[in-house]
């Protein structure tokens, strides 16, 4: 871990220093992602679990999938499911993923590699491991984001993204001290492959230990940091975090991100996932995989479910693994 690397990020556009009269966002508060599992069962931190609203608008969660190192039929992924009203953001650090909608978007993800679903007006969805996964086992790593789409346009058509590793935005810190990946949205001129319809930006940073990366951050957009792996300090304050840990930050300029010297022998480098938005400032109604604005429409969402108005499977459609399944040839 990670996928996206580079011999020498020195080589890349670099971060510029941040002015003198720049204003550090002040650390609101960290939380410790609990611990739970998703779909058929495979393992996730909830990132966002306890933080008011407010300070994520317009994001509605975030899981870590992993990071686990599976053994032979133990992958596990998701069965056809619907969603409405939301844009589902899935980034795979380590292994394969394989994604199908109902409305012909889908493929497969793997090392570094993005998914952008935008399940707008409605669609059925799956993800499931591919054959040769399941078959021998290996780590698998990646995010879920879930971005809220404003009410005016969560009718729009669905539309999938297929964003590979090699598309994403690459800089390096002012000193070259962390590699910066963008994925959506700019960070001071480099900016993501990712088309968003709510405007953020969504980053993975990778902080050699002992090294300090102050960003510019909009001022417009809020803050967050969730620490994939390693231990460090975020603020001018330095407040401590940790793995699975997510800082929230207040108004300013900049946001200030620091490893530790010592990190972990399994992981050389802090990983770090930046993000930040636009507040929307609408009504959020969440009911399982429905995202809306009042009760009627996640009423009205259930109804257009039930009578398959977000589509149906494929006739094409991936076979849905179980765990312990052996699984058909050619998946």
């Amino acid at each position: 871990m990670p996928a996206v690397t580079v011999e020498n990020p020195l080589a890349l556009p670099r971060i510029a220093a941040v002015a003198p009269d720049a204003v550090p966002r002040p650390v609101l508060a960290v939380t410790t992602a609990p611990s739970g599992f998703e779909g058929e069962g495979f393992p996730v931190h909830r990132a966002f679990a306890g933080i008011r609203t407010e300070y994520l608008d317009p994001f509605v969660m975030m899981d870590q999938m992993g990071e686990v190192e599976y053994a032979a039929g133990e992958p596990k992924g998701t069965p056809w499911h619907p969603h409405r009203g939301f844009e589902t953001v899935t980034y795979i650090i380590d292994g394969t993923f394989i994604h199908q909608d109902s409305h012909g978007g889908g493929g497969v993800i793997t090392d570094g590699d993005t998914q952008w679903m935008t399940a707008g007006s409605g669609l059925l969805h799956i993800e499931t491991p591919p054959e040769k996964l399941v078959q021998t086992g290996g780590l698998f790593h990646g995010i879920q984001l879930w971005v809220n789409l404003p009410s005016a346009k969560k009718w729009s058509p669905p539309r999938y993204q297929d964003i590979r590793s090699g598309q994403v935005g690459l800089a390096s810190s002012q000193d070259g001290g962390a590699l910066v990946r963008v994925i959506a949205g700019g960070i001071d001129g480099v900016q993501g492959p990712g088309v968003t319809h709510t405007p953020i930006t969504l980053a993975h940073l990778s902080i050699t230990p002992g090294a300090r990366v102050e960003l510019p951050w909009r001022k417009d957009f809020n803050a967050l940091v969730y620490v994939l792996n390693g231990r460090g300090t975020v603020g001018t304050d330095n407040r401590p975090v940790n793995s699975a840990q997510t800082a929230v930050f207040g108004a300013g300029d900049t946001i200030v991100i620091s490893a530790d010297q010592q990190q972990d022998s399994r992981h050389p480098n802090m990983d770090v996932i930046v993000l930040g938005g636009e507040p929307l400032r609408e009504p959020v109604v969440h009911y399982g995989p429905f995202v809306m604005n009042s009760e009627e429409e996640i009423r009205q969402a259930l109804l257009d479910f039930r009578a398959g108005k977000m589509g149906v499977e494929p006739t094409d459609a991936i076979p849905h693994i179980q765990p312990g399944d052996t699984p058909p040839a050619g998946v």
